[in-house]
């Protein structure tokens, strides 16, 4: 199956520049979907496979991704998706240079354990640390999960295996690495901060916010919160919410923008305690032609997280010159970091979180000199080009040393 929007025109122009050298082969197995930028970025720099296993509730790619790659869908169960993705890579042993994971969950183990059969060399890609967001459930059950304290057993076990066999980690943040080394296991771990920014469509605003706020339809007056977190156990929509009351019953002109999938449970929250006409909330958008406007359109962006593996949004809004706030957890720690990129406030804090906002709009010449701070360790460190880059060289050397493919150029 072929999964591709692009158009013929498109495609021709793909193949007439593709290098003269082969690319390497990369079969990439998703167990819990995946961001269309990941997706993109792995198509432009390897002959890409997807082996997706089906989201029954939700979408296996975030949106439609414009590029040429092999997709392959398999079973929703997790069981199932393990055996199936283990028989697909037996099956086509001699089809891949790479095996590129998702997590340390079942699938992950299945390759691992075929790697030891097809010698093809394979990495886990740690995009969250999911003992953590599981026990989100816990404190979170109107979220719609359940907590079971077994499930949360065989995740532990499941973490612990894979790093027994595992020959390499790929993570996201320091957090994440140790996150993997709390498992065991000798693997090494390599920093490769995927899918990064493209600082080519987030960047500071060219045009006035008026016309920008015009543009995304927003309203002219007041000023725009831009709650960037999705609506999931682990973050932390509640605190959020609690801190706009606060806010809107100081007499703040304030709205709150949200776009993510779980919006109507989240504007259902936000009529429930009387503020749904400060909201505005849609579906998650095109994260190429219509986010970066968003954020600059925006004149805060709060990222509210009970446990983050790294966290894009903030990010992403720093890129794009917007003062930041989040919740002092996880991966958030080492990119919103107080008194420099942003500002932080314990998770769960609403008074914290609302004085953090207030102190944006009070302080604007704060705001800009801690924006100008993020903007520039964005630059630094989170360029989409030196992230892929960084994984086409792990990968070029694993494969170089395992005598698979050919060295990318």
């Amino acid at each position: 199956m072929n999964l591709n929007s692009a158009t013929e025109s498109t495609r021709a122009a793909a193949s007439r520049s593709e290098p003269a050298t082969p690319r390497l082969r990369v079969c990439y197995l998703i167990e819990s979907g995946t961001d269309v930028r990941t997706v993109e970025g792995l198509a432009a720099r390897f002959d890409l496979t997807l082996v997706a296993r089906r989201i029954l509730d939700g979408v296996e790619i975030s949106h439609p991704p414009d590029c040429e790659f092999n997709f392959v869908l398999g079973p929703s169960a997790r069981i199932r998706f393990a055996l199936f993705a283990a028989e697909f890579l037996r099956k086509r042993r001699g089809q891949f240079d790479y095996i590129l994971v998702q997590g340390y969950g079942l699938a992950a183990l299945a390759s691992n354990m075929m790697s030891t059969v097809t010698a093809i060399p394979t990495a886990m890609l740690i995009c969250s640390p999911v003992e953590a967001y599981y026990r989100c459930r816990r404190s979170n059950p109107q979220a719609g999960k359940p907590y079971r304290i077994w499930e949360l057993a065989v995740f532990g076990a499941i973490a612990r295996l894979n790093a027994k066999v595992a020959r390499r980690f790929l993570v996201l943040s320091d957090h994440l690495a140790d996150t993997v080394r709390a498992h065991g296991g000798k693997a090494p771990i390599d920093l490769v901060p995927i899918y990064g920014v493209d600082l080519s469509l987030f960047q500071p605003r060219s045009r006035s916010q008026s016309a920008l706020k015009q543009e995304r339809g927003l309203p002219p007056s007041g000023h725009v919160v831009f709650f960037s977190s999705r609506i999931a156990p682990e973050k932390d929509s509640d605190t959020m919410l609690a801190a706009l009351c606060i806010l809107l019953d100081r007499g703040r002109d304030l709205w709150l923008l949200h776009r993510s999938g779980g919006y109507l449970a989240f504007r259902a929250e936000a009529q429930r305690i009387g503020i749904a006409h400060r909201l505005i909330a849609t579906d998650a958008v095109h994260p190429h032609r219509e986010l970066p406007m968003d954020y600059q359109a925006s004149d805060i962006c709060v990222q509210a997280s009970r446990e983050e593996g790294l966290g894009f949004s903030p990010i992403e809004a720093m890129a794009c010159g917007v003062p930041v706030v989040a919740s002092a957890v996880g991966g958030l720690k080492e990119t919103v970091i107080d008194g420099r990129t942003g500002w932080s406030y314990p998770p769960g804090d609403a008074h914290r979180l609302a004085k953090c906002i207030e102190e944006i709009l009070d302080n604007p010449a704060e705001a800009e000199r801690r924006s100008r701070e993020g903007l520039q360790l964005v630059h630094d460190r989170f360029d989409h080009r030196d992230a892929f880059d960084r994984l086409e060289a792990v990968i070029a050397n694993d494969c170089r040393h395992s005598g698979k493919g050919s060295p990318v150029s």
